[in-house]
Protein backbone atom coordinates (compact mmCIF):
# COMPACT_ATOMS: atom_id res chain seq x y z
CA UNK A 1 0.00 0.00 0.00
CA UNK A 2 1.10 3.39 -0.71
CA UNK A 3 2.42 6.09 1.94
CA UNK A 4 1.22 10.02 1.91
CA UNK A 5 3.96 11.88 2.34
CA UNK A 6 2.69 14.66 5.24
CA UNK A 7 5.22 16.29 7.27
CA UNK A 8 2.79 17.99 9.76
CA UNK A 9 -0.31 16.13 11.26
CA UNK A 10 -2.76 18.45 11.98
CA UNK A 11 -5.68 16.42 13.91
CA UNK A 12 -6.40 14.46 16.73
CA UNK A 13 -8.32 12.23 14.44
CA UNK A 14 -6.70 9.04 13.19
CA UNK A 15 -6.92 9.86 9.37
CA UNK A 16 -5.94 13.64 7.78
CA UNK A 17 -9.76 13.97 6.86
CA UNK A 18 -12.26 16.75 8.04
CA UNK A 19 -16.02 16.45 7.04
CA UNK A 20 -16.73 19.74 6.27
CA UNK A 21 -19.62 21.43 8.47
CA UNK A 22 -22.84 22.32 6.53
CA UNK A 23 -25.49 23.60 8.06
CA UNK A 24 -28.72 20.70 8.19
CA UNK A 25 -26.43 17.74 8.82
CA UNK A 26 -25.99 17.44 12.45
CA UNK A 27 -25.06 15.19 15.14
CA UNK A 28 -25.30 11.69 12.88
CA UNK A 29 -23.28 12.62 10.07
CA UNK A 30 -20.47 13.94 12.59
CA UNK A 31 -20.59 10.85 14.62
CA UNK A 32 -20.56 8.87 11.15
CA UNK A 33 -17.18 10.26 10.39
CA UNK A 34 -15.20 10.62 13.72
CA UNK A 35 -16.25 6.64 14.14
CA UNK A 36 -14.71 6.12 11.02
CA UNK A 37 -11.31 8.22 12.10
CA UNK A 38 -12.15 11.15 10.47
CA UNK A 39 -12.43 14.34 12.21
CA UNK A 40 -16.58 14.94 11.80
CA UNK A 41 -17.70 18.34 12.31
CA UNK A 42 -20.98 20.43 13.12
CA UNK A 43 -21.94 23.96 11.84
CA UNK A 44 -23.08 26.18 14.75
CA UNK A 45 -23.87 29.01 13.10
CA UNK A 46 -27.81 27.78 12.89
CA UNK A 47 -27.88 26.82 16.05
CA UNK A 48 -28.82 28.10 19.67
CA UNK A 49 -26.35 27.82 22.95
CA UNK A 50 -29.18 25.12 23.58
CA UNK A 51 -29.27 23.09 21.14
CA UNK A 52 -25.51 23.66 20.49
CA UNK A 53 -25.38 21.59 23.75
CA UNK A 54 -28.19 18.96 22.38
CA UNK A 55 -26.19 18.01 19.48
CA UNK A 56 -22.78 17.60 21.48
CA UNK A 57 -24.43 15.24 24.11
CA UNK A 58 -25.60 13.40 21.24
CA UNK A 59 -22.16 13.26 19.45
CA UNK A 60 -20.64 12.43 22.47
CA UNK A 61 -23.41 9.79 23.84
CA UNK A 62 -22.52 8.24 19.85
CA UNK A 63 -18.61 8.16 20.31
CA UNK A 64 -15.89 9.51 22.30
CA UNK A 65 -13.75 10.18 18.96
CA UNK A 66 -12.93 13.75 19.00
CA UNK A 67 -14.49 16.22 16.51
CA UNK A 68 -14.65 19.79 15.23
CA UNK A 69 -17.36 22.64 16.03
CA UNK A 70 -17.06 25.35 13.74
CA UNK A 71 -18.70 28.96 13.53
CA UNK A 72 -19.23 31.72 11.71
CA UNK A 73 -17.18 35.64 12.95
CA UNK A 74 -19.04 37.80 10.63
CA UNK A 75 -20.02 41.21 11.98
CA UNK A 76 -23.95 41.46 12.51
CA UNK A 77 -25.20 43.93 10.27
CA UNK A 78 -27.37 46.75 11.11
CA UNK A 79 -30.32 46.63 9.52
CA UNK A 80 -31.44 48.42 6.42
CA UNK A 81 -34.90 49.54 6.24
CA UNK A 82 -34.59 51.05 2.37
CA UNK A 83 -32.13 47.97 1.47
CA UNK A 84 -35.43 45.67 2.56
CA UNK A 85 -37.56 47.71 0.58
CA UNK A 86 -35.18 47.06 -2.80
CA UNK A 87 -35.07 43.14 -1.74
CA UNK A 88 -38.72 42.77 -1.24
CA UNK A 89 -39.23 44.45 -4.20
CA UNK A 90 -37.24 42.56 -6.36
CA UNK A 91 -39.06 39.24 -4.83
CA UNK A 92 -42.47 40.73 -5.17
CA UNK A 93 -43.42 38.64 -8.14
CA UNK A 94 -42.54 35.53 -6.50
CA UNK A 95 -45.01 36.38 -3.76
CA UNK A 96 -47.50 36.86 -6.01
CA UNK A 97 -46.92 33.66 -7.92
CA UNK A 98 -47.08 31.89 -4.65
CA UNK A 99 -49.95 33.07 -3.03
CA UNK A 100 -47.60 34.71 -0.54
CA UNK A 101 -48.44 37.97 1.32
CA UNK A 102 -45.31 40.13 1.49
CA UNK A 103 -45.52 40.64 5.14
CA UNK A 104 -44.69 36.84 5.83
CA UNK A 105 -41.20 37.94 5.15
CA UNK A 106 -38.34 37.92 7.73
CA UNK A 107 -36.33 40.42 8.79
CA UNK A 108 -34.18 39.03 10.79
CA UNK A 109 -30.42 37.23 10.72
CA UNK A 110 -30.33 33.55 9.67
CA UNK A 111 -27.13 33.04 11.22
CA UNK A 112 -25.67 34.04 14.00
CA UNK A 113 -21.94 35.03 14.85
CA UNK A 114 -19.47 33.51 17.40
CA UNK A 115 -20.44 35.32 20.31
CA UNK A 116 -19.88 35.24 24.41
CA UNK A 117 -22.67 32.57 24.66
CA UNK A 118 -21.76 30.66 22.38
CA UNK A 119 -17.95 30.74 23.98
CA UNK A 120 -19.28 29.47 27.16
CA UNK A 121 -20.83 26.77 25.48
CA UNK A 122 -17.65 25.62 24.41
CA UNK A 123 -15.95 26.67 27.58
CA UNK A 124 -18.25 23.96 29.26
CA UNK A 125 -18.61 21.37 26.66
CA UNK A 126 -14.17 21.51 25.22
CA UNK A 127 -14.78 19.77 21.91
CA UNK A 128 -10.80 19.02 20.73
CA UNK A 129 -11.57 20.93 17.63
CA UNK A 130 -12.51 24.70 17.00
CA UNK A 131 -12.54 25.77 13.49
CA UNK A 132 -13.87 29.46 12.10
CA UNK A 133 -15.24 30.68 9.18
CA UNK A 134 -15.03 34.79 7.78
CA UNK A 135 -11.89 34.71 10.01
CA UNK A 136 -11.82 35.17 13.78
CA UNK A 137 -13.65 36.69 16.69
CA UNK A 138 -12.34 39.42 18.66
CA UNK A 139 -9.46 38.70 20.21
CA UNK A 140 -11.19 38.47 24.09
CA UNK A 141 -12.69 35.62 22.81
CA UNK A 142 -10.24 33.64 20.73
CA UNK A 143 -8.39 33.98 23.80
CA UNK A 144 -10.63 32.21 25.55
CA UNK A 145 -11.59 29.36 23.16
CA UNK A 146 -7.34 29.15 22.70
CA UNK A 147 -7.34 28.46 26.33
CA UNK A 148 -10.06 25.72 26.20
CA UNK A 149 -7.23 23.53 24.99
CA UNK A 150 -9.02 23.15 21.34
CA UNK A 151 -7.02 23.43 18.07
CA UNK A 152 -7.91 26.41 16.32
CA UNK A 153 -8.02 26.75 12.71
CA UNK A 154 -9.99 29.50 10.04
CA UNK A 155 -10.50 29.67 6.64
CA UNK A 156 -8.53 31.24 4.23
CA UNK A 157 -9.33 32.21 0.12
CA UNK A 158 -6.17 33.98 -0.73
CA UNK A 159 -2.81 33.78 0.35
CA UNK A 160 -3.23 37.36 2.50
CA UNK A 161 -6.04 36.12 4.75
CA UNK A 162 -4.00 32.57 5.60
CA UNK A 163 -1.30 35.00 6.52
CA UNK A 164 -3.58 37.56 8.62
CA UNK A 165 -4.38 34.50 10.05
CA UNK A 166 -1.19 32.95 11.17
CA UNK A 167 -0.05 36.05 12.54
CA UNK A 168 -3.35 35.61 14.98
CA UNK A 169 -1.57 32.47 16.36
CA UNK A 170 -4.59 29.54 14.66
CA UNK A 171 -2.83 26.30 14.97
CA UNK A 172 -4.17 24.86 11.03
CA UNK A 173 -5.44 27.34 8.09
CA UNK A 174 -7.90 25.90 5.83
CA UNK A 175 -7.35 26.65 2.16
CA UNK A 176 -10.49 27.26 0.57
CA UNK A 177 -10.47 26.91 -3.02
CA UNK A 178 -12.89 28.99 -5.50
CA UNK A 179 -14.20 25.21 -6.58
CA UNK A 180 -16.13 24.66 -2.62
CA UNK A 181 -19.35 23.90 -1.92
CA UNK A 182 -20.72 26.68 0.62
CA UNK A 183 -20.07 30.05 1.93
CA UNK A 184 -16.64 31.53 0.84
CA UNK A 185 -14.90 32.05 4.08
CA UNK A 186 -13.62 35.08 2.43
CA UNK A 187 -12.95 38.18 4.78
CA UNK A 188 -10.55 40.38 3.84
CA UNK A 189 -11.38 41.21 0.16
CA UNK A 190 -15.44 41.06 -1.30
CA UNK A 191 -14.21 40.24 -4.83
CA UNK A 192 -15.16 36.83 -5.70
CA UNK A 193 -13.23 37.53 -9.02
CA UNK A 194 -10.05 37.67 -7.54
CA UNK A 195 -10.27 34.14 -5.70
CA UNK A 196 -8.29 31.09 -6.87
CA UNK A 197 -8.67 27.91 -7.37
CA UNK A 198 -7.14 25.47 -4.88
CA UNK A 199 -4.43 23.56 -6.52
CA UNK A 200 -3.01 27.43 -7.34
CA UNK A 201 -4.06 28.28 -3.60
CA UNK A 202 -2.81 25.69 -1.72
CA UNK A 203 1.04 25.74 -2.44
CA UNK A 204 1.71 29.47 -2.49
CA UNK A 205 -0.77 29.47 1.37
CA UNK A 206 1.96 25.96 2.59
CA UNK A 207 4.83 28.64 1.55
CA UNK A 208 3.90 31.40 3.08
CA UNK A 209 2.82 30.02 6.51
CA UNK A 210 4.59 28.40 9.48
CA UNK A 211 1.21 26.33 9.99
CA UNK A 212 0.07 23.21 8.85
CA UNK A 213 -2.55 23.46 5.97
CA UNK A 214 -5.98 21.89 4.98
CA UNK A 215 -6.79 21.44 1.40
CA UNK A 216 -10.55 22.35 0.89
CA UNK A 217 -12.39 22.65 -2.26
CA UNK A 218 -14.07 20.29 -4.84
CA UNK A 219 -12.56 17.16 -3.16
CA UNK A 220 -14.03 13.94 -3.96
CA UNK A 221 -11.99 11.33 -4.13
CA UNK A 222 -8.86 9.74 -3.53
CA UNK A 223 -7.34 11.36 -6.23
CA UNK A 224 -8.31 14.65 -5.05
CA UNK A 225 -6.85 13.71 -1.42
CA UNK A 226 -3.72 12.42 -3.40
CA UNK A 227 -3.18 15.64 -5.34
CA UNK A 228 -4.11 17.77 -2.25
CA UNK A 229 -1.15 16.30 0.20
CA UNK A 230 1.31 16.32 -2.79
CA UNK A 231 0.92 19.93 -3.17
CA UNK A 232 1.67 20.26 0.58
CA UNK A 233 -1.96 19.94 2.79
CA UNK A 234 -1.01 18.47 5.83
CA UNK A 235 -4.69 17.23 5.64
CA UNK A 236 -8.14 17.64 3.58
CA UNK A 237 -11.45 18.85 3.80
CA UNK A 238 -14.36 17.44 2.27
CA UNK A 239 -17.85 18.56 1.94
CA UNK A 240 -20.24 17.74 -1.38
CA UNK A 241 -18.95 14.30 -1.40
CA UNK A 242 -21.21 13.30 2.18
CA UNK A 243 -23.96 15.11 0.85
CA UNK A 244 -25.36 11.89 -0.56
CA UNK A 245 -24.85 10.26 2.22
CA UNK A 246 -28.09 8.90 4.64
CA UNK A 247 -26.07 10.63 7.65
CA UNK A 248 -26.35 13.86 5.73
CA UNK A 249 -30.34 14.79 6.37
CA UNK A 250 -30.18 16.65 2.51
CA UNK A 251 -33.66 16.84 1.51
CA UNK A 252 -34.86 14.55 -1.78
CA UNK A 253 -34.83 17.74 -3.71
CA UNK A 254 -31.36 18.73 -2.75
CA UNK A 255 -30.57 14.39 -3.68
CA UNK A 256 -32.09 14.53 -6.47
CA UNK A 257 -30.25 17.59 -7.91
CA UNK A 258 -26.79 16.17 -6.63
CA UNK A 259 -27.70 13.11 -8.77
CA UNK A 260 -27.89 15.02 -11.83
CA UNK A 261 -24.92 17.13 -11.31
CA UNK A 262 -22.61 18.23 -13.63
CA UNK A 263 -19.21 19.89 -13.61
CA UNK A 264 -21.04 23.46 -15.33
CA UNK A 265 -24.09 23.49 -12.74
CA UNK A 266 -22.86 25.58 -9.86
CA UNK A 267 -22.75 28.85 -9.58
CA UNK A 268 -21.13 32.09 -6.61
CA UNK A 269 -24.60 33.49 -5.32
CA UNK A 270 -25.06 35.87 -2.60
CA UNK A 271 -28.91 35.82 -3.51
CA UNK A 272 -30.18 33.38 -0.38
CA UNK A 273 -28.05 35.15 2.47
CA UNK A 274 -25.99 38.06 1.09
CA UNK A 275 -22.85 36.55 0.89
CA UNK A 276 -21.17 34.83 -1.90
CA UNK A 277 -21.76 30.74 -1.21
CA UNK A 278 -21.45 28.13 -4.40
CA UNK A 279 -24.44 25.96 -4.85
CA UNK A 280 -26.32 24.23 -7.79
CA UNK A 281 -28.24 26.67 -10.49
CA UNK A 282 -31.80 26.94 -9.44
CA UNK A 283 -34.46 29.09 -11.16
CA UNK A 284 -33.55 32.11 -8.27
CA UNK A 285 -29.89 32.30 -9.26
CA UNK A 286 -31.19 32.05 -13.24
CA UNK A 287 -33.69 35.16 -13.16
CA UNK A 288 -32.01 37.42 -10.12
CA UNK A 289 -28.23 36.78 -10.03
CA UNK A 290 -26.46 34.73 -9.40
CA UNK A 291 -24.55 37.54 -7.82
CA UNK A 292 -27.50 40.65 -7.10
CA UNK A 293 -26.57 43.97 -6.19
CA UNK A 294 -29.79 44.49 -4.17
CA UNK A 295 -29.46 41.23 -1.93
CA UNK A 296 -28.94 42.93 1.69
CA UNK A 297 -26.04 42.50 3.64
CA UNK A 298 -25.36 38.49 5.12
CA UNK A 299 -27.25 37.05 6.89
CA UNK A 300 -30.15 39.38 5.98
CA UNK A 301 -31.13 38.63 2.59
CA UNK A 302 -32.37 34.85 4.41
CA UNK A 303 -35.56 35.99 6.32
CA UNK A 304 -37.27 37.27 2.79
CA UNK A 305 -35.95 34.50 0.88
CA UNK A 306 -37.10 31.30 3.42
CA UNK A 307 -40.92 31.59 2.43
CA UNK A 308 -40.28 31.39 -0.87
CA UNK A 309 -38.43 28.42 -0.41
CA UNK A 310 -40.47 27.07 1.68
CA UNK A 311 -43.58 27.93 -0.44
CA UNK A 312 -41.92 25.75 -3.70
CA UNK A 313 -40.87 22.97 -1.33
CA UNK A 314 -44.15 22.41 -0.47
CA UNK A 315 -45.57 22.18 -4.17
CA UNK A 316 -42.08 19.54 -4.70
CA UNK A 317 -40.37 22.31 -6.93
CA UNK A 318 -36.66 23.65 -5.79
CA UNK A 319 -37.20 27.13 -7.49
CA UNK A 320 -35.74 28.94 -4.48
CA UNK A 321 -33.97 25.70 -2.64
CA UNK A 322 -30.83 26.07 -1.38
CA UNK A 323 -28.41 23.49 -2.59
CA UNK A 324 -25.05 24.13 -1.42
CA UNK A 325 -22.69 21.58 -3.63
CA UNK A 326 -19.04 22.15 -4.88
CA UNK A 327 -17.80 21.55 -8.50
CA UNK A 328 -16.66 18.12 -8.04
CA UNK A 329 -20.23 17.12 -6.90
CA UNK A 330 -20.96 15.07 -9.99
CA UNK A 331 -18.41 12.43 -8.05
CA UNK A 332 -20.64 12.04 -5.30
CA UNK A 333 -22.22 8.76 -4.29
CA UNK A 334 -24.54 7.11 -2.02
CA UNK A 335 -23.24 5.34 0.97
CA UNK A 336 -22.85 5.24 4.67
CA UNK A 337 -20.76 8.01 5.61
CA UNK A 338 -18.53 6.05 8.03
CA UNK A 339 -17.85 3.59 4.99
CA UNK A 340 -17.44 6.71 2.91
CA UNK A 341 -14.45 8.49 4.90
CA UNK A 342 -12.59 5.14 4.93
CA UNK A 343 -12.93 4.34 1.06
CA UNK A 344 -11.81 7.98 0.44
CA UNK A 345 -8.27 7.08 2.59
CA UNK A 346 -7.81 3.87 0.73
CA UNK A 347 -8.41 5.21 -2.04
CA UNK A 348 -6.04 7.94 -1.82
CA UNK A 349 -3.35 5.83 -0.61
CA UNK A 350 -3.92 3.41 -3.55
CA UNK A 351 -3.77 6.83 -5.99
CA UNK A 352 -0.31 7.72 -3.93
CA UNK A 353 0.98 3.94 -4.46
CA UNK A 354 0.43 4.58 -8.47
CA UNK A 355 2.26 8.21 -8.46
CA UNK A 356 5.02 6.92 -6.16
CA UNK A 357 4.33 9.75 -3.55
Amino acid sequence: MGQLQIEKMTLPSRLPLIQAPMVGSLSPLTIAVSEAGGLGSLACAALTPTQLREQIGLIRAGTSAPFNLNFFCHTAPTPDEEAQEKWLEALASYYRETGIDVSAAGRGPGRAPFDDAMCNVIEETRPAVISFHFGLPDESLLVRAKNTGAMIMSSATTVEEAQWLDRRGVDAIIAQGVEAGGHRGMFLTADINAQPSLFALLPQIVDAVNVPVVAAGAIADGRGIAAAIALGASAVQIGTAYLMTPQAGRSSMHRAALRAARDDMTRLTNLYTGRPARGLITRFMCEQGPMSAVAPAFPLATGAVDPLRAAFEKSGRSDFSILWAGEAAALAREEDAGHLTGRLWEDALKCAAGLRL
